[in-house]
């Protein structure tokens, strides 16, 4: 393999690893927030709980997020140096205003939500809580600015090779930023939603559950409810977008490859880039033409007009069915499971065992959906860093292959043991029962009762 290809397979290994943790983290503090607010009013003592536990969930996804992203970083100045020199005018301001308003906020809070509880006030807690929510939000704002500038480039103009600034509005609020902003919100609520509702029937199977999982369990299964069917439209208008603003990726997604009327919506097919064709295709007639023109005999512009501009077909193809795959059974779980604790007058115990074993296959969901749905966005972009103005080959270093492939398999090593230890504590934890529950105490000093 070449150094651009072994140094775009790096990149990639950092940053599914990395938005695996920030996915959670953005919705989960909202939900503490809402738990937290729950337990003010009601003063039941399975809310604080529900919070206490959580908040561990959220610091330990926060500190990986952290590191990942640290890591994520450094990558522009080892692997691609290019794309700093080049875009540095627009990529640094929008990272700096990241870390300053956004990423300060989380750390210099999050210690009070920890911590916090007894020794400040419950309006102070409270603040603190929603700061880290606001702060976790405003890191995406940032982050998907930056990514949607790069999606659908505006406000700038090139110099000598570079780009400059004419205007930040348009360069933060670019063609496509609203939608991508919109769709990750959703998906980190629904990523939230399904862990929530996994490890709450996973308590249940193992006989282990706490006065919080039934609430949990009801929070989640509700959010997924009312999340994926705004999730199906905001990824219609985010496809009408892209149709728009990367005809290109859009043909790869649909596996078009000749400009035609009426084309099929593909069920299943296995795209051959030689031939260009797909094979053994299984599609609803006129269906891609009726979503995205919403007209049978609308027109799709296939790969043909895009020759050595449009992206490698089938990881495109494939992730977007994962995607839109892992969208319906989300679907299908979080109203039927609704139904279901509904008619069983919110009892969890009572909900039959098919139902938490699927609930807790499904705990994970959330990720396998974001990083289908990232992949579709960032190789979808291929061959442009930039879309339509910078390739990624013209911004890649020059260092040698054998040193990016040894640091690549390390990086690959360490992400495989640091997930696999991240979702066995998640599991141990949620296997503690009324022990996870238990406010952190001072020395020397009784700790705040979970029923106090």
């Amino acid at each position: 393999m070449d150094a651009l290809l072994l140094a775009r397979m790096q990149f990639a290994a950092n940053i599914t690893f990395h938005i695996l943790f920030p996915t959670i983290s953005i919705a989960l503090c909202w939900v503490l927030l809402f738990f937290r607010l729950r337990w003010l009013r009601t003063q039941d003592s399975a809310w604080l709980g529900a919070y206490r536990f959580w908040t561990k969930v959220f610091a330990l996804t926060f500190a990986l997020g952290v590191v990942s992203g640290i890591v994520m970083s450094f990558q522009f100045g080892t692997n691609w140096p290019g794309f700093m020199e080049r875009a540095g005018n627009v990529a640094g301001p929008l990272l700096g205003y990241e870390v300053l308003s956004a990423f300060f906020l989380e750390a210099t809070f999050l210690g009070v939500m920890l911590f916090g509880h007894g020794r400040v006030s419950e309006r102070v807690h409270l603040l603190a809580t929603a700061l880290v929510a606001f702060g976790t939000t405003m890191s995406a704002f940032w982050i998907l600015a930056l990514n949607s500038w790069m999606q659908t480039p505006a406000g700038v103009e090139l110099r000598d090779g570079a780009f400059f600034v004419t205007s930040w509005w348009e360069v933060i609020f670019n063609p496509s930023f609203p939608y991508r902003l919109t769709h990750m919100l959703l998906a980190s609520g629904l990523t939230v939603a399904f862990l929530l509702s996994g490890l709450s029937a996973w308590q249940l199977l193992r006989r282990q559950a706490n006065a919080s999982t039934p609430k949990v369990l009801r929070v989640g299964l509700t959010l997924g409810a009312v999340l994926i069917p705004l999730q199906i439209a905001a990824g219609d208008l985010h496809g009408l977008n892209t149709l728009e603003h990367q005809p290109a990726k859009l043909a790869a997604m649909e596996g078009v490859w000749r400009t035609e009327r009426g084309a099929p919506l593909l069920l299943f097919a296995w795209p051959d880039e030689a031939a260009r064709e797909n094979r053994y295709a299984v599609g609803i007639p006129k269906g891609a033409s009726l979503i995205l023109r919403h007209s049978t005999d609308g027109e799709i512009r296939g790969l043909e007009e895009f020759e050595g501009a449009h992206p490698p077909v089938a990881p495109v193809f494939w992730a977007f069915r994962v995607m839109v795959g892992m969208g319906v059974l989300m679907l299908g779980f979080s109203w039927a499971g609704l139904w279901l604790y509904r008619r069983r007058a919110w009892v969890a115990e009572r909900l039959p065992r098919p139902l938490l074993w699927g609930l807790s296959g499904m705990a994970f969901s959330g990720w396998v959906a974001t990083v289908a749905g990232w992949y579709v966005t960032e190789i979808g972009r291929q061959p442009f860093i930039v879309y339509g103005l910078l390739r990624t080959s013209e911004v890649a270093s020059q260092v040698p292959p054998p040193q990016i492939a040894l640091t690549l398999a390390m990086y690959l090593t360490l992400y495989a043991a640091l997930l696999v230890s991240y979702v066995a504590v998640l599991l141990h934890m949620a296997g503690k029962g009324e022990a996870a529950l238990a406010p952190p105490r001072r020395p020397g000093q009784p700790g705040l009762e979970v029923n106090a």
